[in-house]
């Protein structure tokens, strides 16, 4: 499985300063973000928007929703692949998430909590859109950090800005008993484009270092406060670039004695996805047909039980 890595992912601070488009600071940004995204798949954002009083009122709100029945849980379904409940796996017993699609709309947000509690819940609501909106517009200026970094032209960059599709998904993690394993999710990459992770106060989630070799190192990311966050690199973004940057490999490792609860805000394209001229070369031949992001999920989901290093390349891969 590979041993804990010593090493450690970057961290990137976006201060108010940081986030002026287009200024000379703003450019130094993103060149570091790329370059982490390439050299790791991931990196460790400090976004102080996100309040202490918010931090703590979307875990109690996670916790609220994970403390509803389980009749209840299983009816948050969706037509949309992997954006509907998870959870009540044999293979993962420690496992369970819940998913709201379209988290930055409050008619979104509502229609999923009339779902949940028909007597409406107002506090919920409320503290899902004020953090799944602050927490978008972080992912947002990623992407376009990112994007602007490799020189692709404005055009698409606003593009792939306003294609964006938000999903919030809750995680709550059981402490194992006893003879049971301690694997709270298997190593995988994600479908996404880009993947916002935020822990509370329980670690586990490891990603794995780089190589040439795929036999890199878990690095464990432990919790770091409020304004700490995790971003990313999921399969549609290792394509777009042409395989300049890598889908992160991670999983949940389950250690102590307390439930372990963490929020994921992941970014979908609708539309066609197309690797950007800028970003074929000699040197970076084209490695993938232009592909439809849900497409991609509806074929992943269809061929779970497929084993394969890379499912993004078995879908559009040249």
């Amino acid at each position: 499985m590979g041993t804990q890595a010593k090493s450690k992912i970057p961290t990137i601070e976006l201060s108010e300063e940081k986030l002026k488009v287009g200024s000379e600071e703003w450019v130094l940004i993103g060149k570091e973000i790329r370059v982490a995204l390439e050299e790791f798949g991931c990196f460790l954002v400090v976004y102080e928007k996100v309040s202490l009083e918010l931090h703590n009122s979307i875990f109690e709100a996670t916790k609220e929703l994970f403390h509803l029945p389980i009749e209840t849980r299983i009816q948050n379904t969706s037509e949309k692949p992997y954006h509907g409940y998870f959870g009540r796996y044999s293979f993962l017993p420690l496992y369970e998430s819940m998913a709201v699609d379209n988290p930055t709309s409050l008619q979104a947000i509502q229609t999923f909590t009339n779902l949940m509690w028909p007597a409406g819940n107002k506090t919920f609501c409320e503290t899902v859109h004020d953090f799944s909106t602050l927490v978008a517009k972080l992912e947002e200026t990623v992407t376009r950090m990112v994007l602007e970094s490799y020189g692709v032209s404005k055009q698409v960059c606003e593009s792939s800005i306003e294609s964006t599709t938000h999903l919030l998904r809750c995680f709550k993690y059981r402490v194992p008993k006893q003879d049971e394993t301690d694997l709270g999710l298997h190593s995988h990459t994600d479908l996404t484009f880009l993947s916002i992770l935020h822990q509370h106060l329980i670690g586990g989630l490891q990603v794995k270092s780089l190589d040439n070799n795929n036999d890199g190192e878990w690095i464990d990311i432990d919790p770091v406060g409020r304004s700490s966050f995790i971003v990313m690199a999921g399969d549609a973004l290792m394509a777009w670039s042409n395989d300049r940057i890598r889908g992160c490999r991670h999983r949940v490792m389950m250690r102590g004695d307390e439930t372990r609860y963490s929020l994921g805000l992941f970014s979908f394209k609708s539309g066609t996805i197309s690797v950007p001229e800028e970003l074929v070369e000699d040197n970076h031949p084209l490695k993938y047909k232009p592909f439809d992001h849900f497409e991609f999920l509806r074929y992943d989901k269809a061929n779970a039980s497929h084993k394969t290093c890379s499912r993004i390349k078995d879908y559009c891969g040249i």
